[in-house]
């Protein structure tokens, strides 16, 4: 007796595609998040692609560098990210979560963060994941 299996091997190869991006894309906000906690702008460096847009929860806009040189503003181990998602289309990916943070502002006072943020990834010619744009909003907890 033989089973009957539903949908096509390209239909398996598709979302067996799908799911190993989304659990790639994951990997790099949990290593994002890894560099926010370090205070390590290297971790977070190639992750961004070199035209990465950053909208902040206050309507900034700003770019990679920007983004990378605020990684030293973070309380050392203070962050943590909570229901991240992944939905991969392909050769690019939309992540969503909620980051929490502790951040000093420019008088040293610290001030907590909760943002739920929204990462564009784009896999590049080169096969590598980057992020090419990210958007946060405060929300309250």
């Amino acid at each position: 007796m033989h089973t009957l299996v539903r949908g096509s091997p390209a239909n398996y190869l598709e979302n067996l595609n799908k799911l190993r991006t989304e659990k790639a894309v994951a990997a790099l906000e949990a290593q994002w998040l890894q560099a926010q906690n370090a205070n390590n702008p290297d971790l977070l460096t190639p992750l961004l692609a070199d035209k990465f847009v950053n909208t902040s929860p206050d309507g900034k806009v700003t770019g990679k560098a920007e983004t990378v040189a605020e990684v030293g503003s973070y309380v050392k181990d203070s962050g943590t990210n909570s229901e991240v998602k992944v939905i991969a289309y392909g050769d690019a990916a939309i992540a969503t979560g909620i980051w929490k943070m502790k951040m000093k502002d420019p008088a040293g006072k610290i001030n907590d963060l909760n943002i739920q943020w929204t990462d564009t990834w784009v896999k590049m010619p080169n096969g590598k994941w980057q992020c090419v744009a990210s958007h946060g909003s405060s929300i309250k907890m």
